[in-house]
């Protein structure tokens, strides 16, 4: 098994009697073990979740360009990611104007800092910036070919979400392998559709510039962007990221990435129901839980 070695400062005891049962002080702060992923993703939740006002960090074996992984809680240096390589980012020696002197600061600006920089990582109800999680529901998987049928969205700001859900009427016959597979019938489409072209509108005055957020969001942005231009509406240029490129980043050894068993590995039994707006929510739920994806979006 990996390798794995963690330093602490100024963390309360409790913690450090944690770290003492799967790991070995060999110095002040300094602790390292042998254990399986499970055990490393607990240990360090731990942490991050018991650090207080001290600094941790976290070195481990993993498979990218360098051989290993690294990750911060409370610490100057941060962690960048460079198209999968993690680089430490150091503050700016230039920016001498932002940077706060070191005495002086009354017991309110001092709490202020610390709060900033504290923030429990498993507090993600609020996330301090706004985006939209998307998802979509095609007759097929060729956007050349295929066309939407449902478009889902929802739009997180602090304390409030807001919806999005839309049917799109259906000239041609249904597959039957999407209608098992979504619960969407031929007579609802015809009955609850609208026009794709007032489907298309109103999502584009609803996401307006914010991020977009999806599950292997490139297939969904590659019909979107198809059916805009086709309408000659201007295409999807809001920043996207992509929850399942990052998952695989962070969970390696999973079976399968497909989004049901993603869910479950990070405790999210709700199953599955290839609708829109449904499958949108469990995806919001997801972003909350994948600790990279809300640490880089966060700027935690």
């Amino acid at each position: 098994m990996p390798l794995t070695v963690i330093t602490v400062t100024n963390v309360p005891p409790s913690l450090k009697g944690d770290l003492t049962k799967w790991m070995q002080e060999i110095a002040t702060g300094v602790y390292v073990g042998n254990f399986n992923t499970k055990v490393r993703e607990q240990l360090w939740e731990r942490v991050q979740d018991n650090v207080g006002n001290g600094e941790a960090t976290i070195s481990y074996a993993y498979r990218n360009e360098i051989g290993y992984q690294f990750d911060t809680v409370n610490a100057q240096k941060k962690v960048a990611d460079y198209d999968g390589i993690p680089l430490v980012m150091l503050p700016s020696s230039l920016d001498t104007a932002s940077r706060e002197p070191k005495l002086g600061f009354s017991d309110a600006a001092r709490f202020r800092k610390i709060r900033k920089y504290t923030t429990p990582v498993k507090n993600r109800n609020t996330p301090p910036s706004p985006y939209v999680v998307v998802d979509i529901e095609t007759d097929g998987l060729n956007e050349h070919e295929n066309t939407i049928i449902e478009i889902g969205a929802i739009k997180v700001n602090q304390n409030q979400i807001e919806e999005f859900e839309y049917l799109v009427h259906y000239d041609k016959a249904l597959p039957k392998s999407i209608s098992r597979l979504t619960g969407i019938s031929q007579e609802l489409l015809n009955r609850e559709g609208m026009a794709l072209s007032t489907v298309l509108q109103e999502f584009l005055n609803f996401i307006e510039n914010l991020d977009l957020i999806g599950y292997g969001i490139n297939f969904d942005i590659k019909f979107i962007n198809r059916e805009l231009a086709q309408l000659n509406y201007p295409l999807l240029k809001n920043k996207t990221h992509d929850l399942m490129r990052t998952v695989k980043n962070e969970k390696l050894f999973l079976p399968n990435y497909k989004l049901q068993t993603v869910l479950k590995a990070y405790g999210i039994e709700e199953k599955v129901p290839h609708r829109a707006l449904p499958d949108s929510k469990l995806i919001y739920k997801l972003s909350t839980k994948v600790n990279k994806f809300w640490k880089k979006f966060n700027h935690e």
